[in-house]
C-alpha cells in the first residue's frame, strides 16, 4: 500500500491551505467551538461565498454539474485543511443534498438546486430525527399523504440544527405505512418559509442551538419529491455514509490535541515539568497512537471512494473510532490538567482560556450525531462481518 500523496494532491492541498487562511477573516472561526459546530453568521456566509468563487465547492462533483471532476481524495484534502484552520466545513449542500440530487434527483431538481449550491447561495436543514425516531430512522412517523398534484405533510421533527436560518428543508416523511417500515419513506425538499412550518429552538450543553420543527398541513408540490416514492431510507443511508466521513476530519482532532500537548510541554506542577510525569507521558503516548489509527481509518474511507467500493463499513468504523477517541482526549485533558480545566472561557486562571472545558462539552455529540455508535456497530457487524440481524 502506498501511504504517500501524489505531487498534484500536495500542490492542491498547499494551494487550498493558503486560500483558506487568506479568507479566514475575523468572525469566520467560532472561538467558542471546537470547529465542528455549524453556526450561522455573516462572516461564515461570506467565507463560503469566497470558497465558491475560488472553485473549492464541489471539487469532486462531475464537470457536467459544475464541479471540477477531481477524485474523492481531494474532498479529503480540502476537509483536512479547513479543519486544520478551524474554518467551517463545506456544508450539507455540497455533500449530503448535492450528492443525493446528482444520483437520484430529477432534472428539474438538479437545475433548481445544484448551481445555487455551488455558488453558496442556499442553506439547508436536514429533517431526519423525530421524538421516537432517532438512530432507528425507519421508525419515523411524520406523514406525507397524497393531495392532488402534491403532498400534505403533518408531524414533528427534532434536532434539526439549521432550521432557524435555513432556506430549504431536506425532509424524510412516511408515505406508506402498510409494508416494511424501511420501505415507506420518501425524501422531499420544501422551503422553510412554507405555511404550516413552525420552528422552536432547543439549547444544547455546548451552547449550540438545535430545533424542533412542527409541520401542520404543509403542502409540497410533486416536483420536490427526491427520487422514487418509498425509497428515501436507502437514499438517506447513502448520504449518511458520506456524512460520517466528512463530519469527522482528522485534522480537527489533531488541532485539539495540539492545544493539549502544548499545555503539557510548558506547564509545571510542584515545580517539576508536567511532561516528565510518567502518568502524563503514558496518556500522551496512548493518545498519539489512537490519533494515528484515526488518521488511517479516514484514509481507508477515501481509498474505498477512490476505487468505487462501498464505504459504509469503513465510514462506520471511522465514525466510531474518531468520536470515541475524541471523548478519551477530552477526558484525559480534564484528568491531567486538573480542576482548573473545568473553568470556562473568560474565567480567571482558566488553563488555555477554558479550551479544555469547551472540548469536553463538544465531545458529547459526535458519538450520537450521524447515527449513534451503537447503530454503527450494527452496520459493522452485519455488513462487515456478515453477522445476522438480531432477533
Amino acid at each position: 500500500m502506498d501511504f504517500e500523496f501524489s505531487a498534484e494532491e500536495m500542490a492542491f492541498r498547499a494551494e487550498a491551505a493558503a486560500y483558506i487562511r487568506k479568507h479566514c477573516t475575523e468572525g469566520v472561526i467560532n472561538e467558542d467551538s471546537d470547529g465542528t459546530r455549524y453556526v450561522d453568521t455573516p462572516a461564515r456566509r461570506g467565507f463560503m461565498k469566497a470558497m465558491a468563487q475560488g472553485g473549492y465547492l464541489g471539487v469532486s462533483w462531475p464537470v457536467e454539474y459544475g464541479g471540477r471532476g477531481l477524485p474523492a481524495i481531494y474532498d479529503f484534502h480540502l476537509s483536512e485543511e479547513l479543519a486544520a484552520a478551524g474554518a467551517p466545513q463545506i456544508g450539507k449542500g455540497i455533500g449530503i443534498i448535492g450528492r443525493t440530487l446528482m444520483t437520484h434527483g430529477s432534472e428539474f431538481l438538479k437545475r433548481e438546486f445544484l448551481p445555487r449550491i455551488l455558488r453558496a447561495e442556499i442553506e439547508f436543514a436536514i429533517g431526519y430525527s423525530e421524538p421516537d425516531a432517532g438512530s432507528d430512522l425507519a421508525s419515523l412517523k411524520l406523514r406525507a399523504t397524497r393531495d392532488g398534484d402534491g403532498w400534505r405533510l403533518n408531524g414533528q421533527k427534532r434536532f434539526t440544527t439549521s432550521a432557524h436560518f435555513a432556506d430549504w428543508y431536506f425532509l424524510a416523511a412516511r408515505t406508506d405505512a402498510s409494508g416494511p417500515k424501511h420501505k415507506g419513506i420518501t425524501l422531499f425538499l420544501l422551503p422553510m418559509k412554507a405555511p404550516g412550518i413552525a420552528v422552536h429552538g432547543m439549547p444544547t450543553l455546548d451552547g449550540e442551538r438545535t430545533n424542533e420543527v412542527f409541520l401542520d398541513d404543509v403542502q409540497v408540490d410533486d416536483r420536490y419529491v427526491i427520487g422514487e416514492v418509498g425509497q428515501g431510507f436507502y437514499y438517506i443511508s447513502e448520504a449518511l455514509d458520506f456524512e460520517r466521513h466528512t463530519l469527522f476530519p482528522y485534522a480537527m482532532m489533531e488541532r485539539v490535541f495540539g492545544v493539549f500537548l502544548d499545555y503539557v510541554r510548558k506547564e509545571k506542577r510542584n515545580g517539576k515539568p508536567l511532561r516528565d510525569d510518567p502518568v502524563v507521558r503514558r496518556a500522551v503516548a496512548r493518545l498519539v497512537t489512537d490519533l494515528e489509527v484515526a488518521r488511517m481509518h479516514s484514509l481507508r474511507v477515501v481509498d474505498s471512494l477512490n476505487h468505487g467500493r462501498s464505504s459504509n463499513v469503513d465510514a462506520a468504523m471511522n465514525k466510531v473510532w474518531w468520536s470515541e477517541v475524541y471523548q478519551r482526549l477530552a477526558d484525559a485533558a480534564l484528568e491531567l490538567v486538573g480542576p482548573g480545566a473545568w473553568l470556562r472561557r473568560g474565567s480567571a486562571h482558566a488553563p488555555a482560556d477554558g479550551f479544555f472545558a469547551m472540548i469536553h462539552q463538544c465531545a458529547v455529540l459526535p458519538t450520537i450525531g450521524a447515527g449513534a455508535n451503537e447503530i454503527q456497530r450494527n452496520i459493522i457487524a452485519r455488513r462487515g462481518l456478515g453477522l445476522p440481524n438480531p432477533g
